[in-house]
């Protein structure tokens, strides 16, 4: 049976047309399909009732399917459709769904088909279900993706409810789904389950995880009266009950005003509850009880937490179907049983999307605070230090002036008193941080020093690409692992540290002291703009000269505006001004080009390799600026800055003690101007070696694949870098496990990671707790003061970028590769960040009002709403 996966003609034995529930089991998934699989595991399990039926295999429907040669051609139109093309899907969808109701059963099928009924009982309702074979999956469920059919009394009506679940893998939202999530039409088969209904007392949805909270360690129960039907289709709603360790540790009992059971003569109907009897329990707390251990003993059999449909019939449980609850975030793996809180890597970083093999285990050997592992995200097990009186309050501090949010989650665990254990004051509490020991005098006010550790990174980054050139095979691997030990070196060296703390350190100050002494909110955002040597700011002021170059050459614009693959810049010699195009262009990418975004991940693709992520920005800034804009923007914020400076020392000597208070902020600005823009700067010199390690690593990926040893160049990402190096070793790779890896990344890209994370799973989220806002308003952080209205421009993906100028962006959250947009826009609203992330950071040199950590901002604000947002008071007012 190794052609199941694929929708041609071939024999098919009648006795592969239907399975009992007890002949199936995970080996025969491609048959049952993932209702069917699931079900036929259930069986299995001691202790678990599972009503009496049979499963129709997706043999019977490809030989269905096979009646109709045409549903081929129309499956290939269907697969070239967008997800977002819904009146494509409609038509095309109803076509092959009235195709396939319309085919023949042929008789021999048909006898297959309902021959069971017999033994089950002619006169028997029964629920007939589709499985599709991308159903019910580990990481993906399609729940409710396809339809059920309930009571259906008779072989005629079984039969032709088989057909109907069989077209039911064609509806419009099966179709969308599929295309959201990659999976191809022609690949996944459709059987449909026979189950003998139960006439139910009361029926519901057990989680064998909070599906709120994602506790592990906390079952959820929905209960109602009659079948599950007026739960699922949303008529009633549910009493809930949450149980833990044996005992029910919350509930609600809802007002059920009706409930669905079954008709004699076939299907359901509503049936009104009496008004007595509509606030009583649809189950006692031992039931609820009694109901989660079953489903502990389903999950301990499936592997993973289950979302178990059941039913309740004369004091028992039947238990109708269970899948993987696949929104829940994994857990990353600790293995000793205790207690961990994790905090998430991501949202330091400005990049929660997951990364691939490669990517975290370059990341793990660049840093040398060891991490956790899960749903593709890196996180810092942080147990030790809040265990810890000495290192707790520090690292609430840390968290407090990086993400607020995160602060406060860390601050709710510990407010339960018994999840994180006190320990003994010694020491820091554990692992902590990476950075070195600075205790020794303050680094000098000195402009030489950022200089000197710019031209040593560059000097160092030079000397890499110099000696990988004649590399590979072990020899390259080694060579990595050796720069590897130099970066880190460069990354925490203490007068690199010093150099970044002082900056960030005279904006606390500045921000501290001059509103006591002045009250004056958030100087530093002023006083930051336009400083010295910020590579992540001059990036987008470079991309403006190099629309300059563009801009007279209308031609060059036109050409730009219709480029649709990566090879342009080979085409631009040929048009007047092309070659002055093409070499800015190649000038930016000579020195940005190793950028993009989500950058700490090596395997993303970066400017260099993609070229037309730029496009969108560059052409904006033809339209949007005048020649010249880059320098002038430039010089506003200096003198912007000048100016509050001057200010600012003339209201201080106006105060008692005056000219000490002015001398001292007069060192503070200094300071600020001379080490702020180097903040930005480490994290340039490692994306730049990351840039030299991957074009090395794709090299050896290409020599890999003409060796047969890999299909594609990009499997090396599925890969840790360990791993790779093995495969280089012995010219041998897993092709399963590279197959087991993509579908993994797949599921990962679709959760959203917690800014803090449990080892019981729970994902905590915190609260900024503040009452100095408007009705309605979003709240964040403030992070760059001033406040601005326009319109918002919501976007996630910088290559689709389309700003005016003025224009607002909203967007879930930016690293350095977002820069480029910031000249266009006069406001920033993210979901993520902290006073000294990136973003923040441009966005002061750039003097936009900002305010980031907006929970779900870009849900809540519509792409072309009106907006305020108040960078000083830290919130987003929509506009009517």
């Amino acid at each position: 049976m190794r052609d199941t996966d694929s929708n041609v003609a071939r024999p098919f034995p009648s006795d592969c047309y239907v399975l009992d529930f007890q002949e199936i089991g995970r080996a025969q998934a491609a048959m049952a399909g993932g209702k069917g699989t699931n079900l036929g595991e259930l069986s299995r399990i001691e202790g678990i009732n599972v009503p009496d039926g049979y499963c129709v295999t997706t043999d019977a429907f490809r030989r269905v399917i096979a009646e109709a040669p045409s549903i081929g051609d129309r499956l290939d139109k269907l697969s070239r459709l967008a997800p977002d093309d819904r009146d494509a899907i409609h038509a095309l969808s109803a076509e092959i769904r009235s195709s396939v109701e319309e085919i023949p059963v042929p008789d021999d099928l048909a006898a297959a088909i309902t021959r069971p009924i017999a033994r089950l009982g002619e006169d028997a309702a029964y629920a007939v279900r589709s499985s599709a074979t991308a159903e019910d999956l580990p990481t993906a469920s399609f729940a409710g993706q396809q339809d059920t059919y309930l009571n259906v009394i008779g072989p005629s009506a079984v039969l032709k409810h088989v057909g109907r679940c069989w077209a039911s893998l064609f509806t419009e939202r099966a179709v969308t789904y599929r295309l959201r999530n990659g999976f191809d039409h022609r690949r996944v088969g459709m059987a449909v389950i026979v189950q003998r209904m139960v006439s139910s007392d009361a029926a519901g949805i057990l989680f064998t995880a909070d599906p709120v909270t994602s506790n592990r360690k906390v079952a959820s129960v929905e209960a109602g009266f009659g079948l599950g039907e007026a739960l699922v289709s949303g008529l009633v709603n549910a009493d809930s009950y949450k149980v833990r360790d044996g005992e029910v540790i919350d509930k609600t009992i809802a007002a059920k005003h009706l409930a669905v059971h079954a008709s004699p003569e076939g299907g359901t109907r509503e049936r009104a509850i009496d008004p007595d009897s509509q606030e009583l329990p649809a189950l006692t707390d031992a039931q609820a009880v009694h109901l989660t251990e079953l489903g502990r003993r389903i999950e301990a059999h499936f592997g993973n937490p289950q979302d178990v449909e059941w039913c309740l019939a004369d004091g028992d449980f039947q238990i109708v179907q269970s899948r993987p609850i696949t929104t829940l975030f994994p857990v990353p793996a600790a293995g000793d049983g205790e207690n961990h809180v994790y905090v998430s890597v991501g949202h330091q970083q400005m990049m929660t999307d997951a990364m691939k093999p490669l990517g975290l285990s370059m990341w793990q050997l660049t840093t040398p605070l060891p991490m956790a592992e899960a749903g593709g995200r890196l996180f810092v097990d942080v147990t030790a230090r809040l265990a810890s009186p000495g290192s707790r309050d520090g690292l609430l501090d840390l968290m407090g002036k990086s993400d607020p949010l995160t602060r406060d989650a860390l601050q709710t665990v510990l407010d339960r008193g018994d999840f994180v254990p006190s320990l003994p004051d010694e020491g820091s509490g554990g692992p902590v941080s990476p950075l070195p020991d600075v205790t020794s005098a303050p680094i000098e006010n000195d402009p030489a020093i950022v200089a000197e550790l710019i031209a040593r990174n560059e000097a160092s980054v030079a000397a890499v690409r110099r000696g990988i050139r004649t590399k590979c095979g072990p020899e390259l691997f080694d060579f990595i692992l050796e720069d590897l030990q130099e970066l880190r070196r460069l990354l925490f060296e203490p007068r690199s540290f010093q150099a970044i703390m002082a900056g960030m350190d005279a904006t606390w100050w500045l921000n501290e002291h001059l509103k006591t002494w002045l009250g004056e909110e958030n100087p530093a955002d002023t006083l930051t703009q336009s400083v010295p040597h910020n590579v992540t700011s001059e990036m987008g002021l470079a991309l403006l000269d190099v629309a300059d170059v563009i801009r007279p050459h209308p031609e060059v614009v036109a050409f730009l505006r219709d480029v649709e693959d990566e090879g342009f810049l080979d085409e631009l010699p040929g048009l007047a001004g092309g070659r002055e195009a093409r070499d800015a262009i190649l000038a930016y990418l000579e020195k940005y080009g190793m950028r993009c975004a989500g950058e700490i991940d090596i395997t993303r693709p970066r400017w260099s390799e993609r070229p037309t992520t730029l496009l969108p920005v560059l052409l904006g800034n033809i339209g949007n600026f005048e020649p010249g804009a880059g320098e002038r923007r430039f010089e506003q914020g200096r003198q912007e800055a000048w100016k509050k400076e001057q200010e600012l020392l003339e209201r201080l000597r106006a105060l008692p003690d005056g000219e000490r208070k002015a001398e001292e902020t007069k060192q503070a600005i200094d300071r600020l101007r001379i080490f702020i823009g180097y903040r930005e700067y480490p994290k340039y010199g490692m994306i730049s070696r990351y840039f030299v390690y991957k074009q090395a690593l794709l090299k050896e990926a290409e020599r890999l694949v003409r060796a047969g040893v890999l299909r594609e160049p990009e499997d090396v990402y599925y890969l840790t870098f360990q791993e790779l190096q093995d495969v280089v070793r012995t010219s041998e790779a897993d092709d399963e496990l590279i197959r087991r890896r993509r579908e993994a990344f797949r599921a990962y890209q679709t959760l959203t990671p917690p800014r803090v994370l449990t080892s019981e799973g729970e994902a905590v989220a915190g609260a900024y707790r503040r009452e100095d806002v408007p009705e309605g308003a979003l709240v964040g952080l403030p992070v760059s003061t001033g406040s601005v209205e326009g319109r918002a421009r919501v976007i996630l993906n910088m290559a689709e970028a389309d700003l005016a100028a003025g224009d607002i962006l909203v967007t879930s959250c930016t690293d350095p590769s977002w820069s480029p947009l910031f000249v266009a826009i006069k406001g920033l609203v993210t979901e993520v960040g902290g006073q000294m992330t990136h973003g923040a950071v441009i966005a002061r040199e750039y003097g936009l009002p900002a305010v980031v950590g907006v929970e779900h901002a870009t849900r809540l604000i519509r792409d072309g709403q009106r907006i305020r947002v108040n960078g000083t008071g830290g919130y987003v007012e929509i506009l009517p």
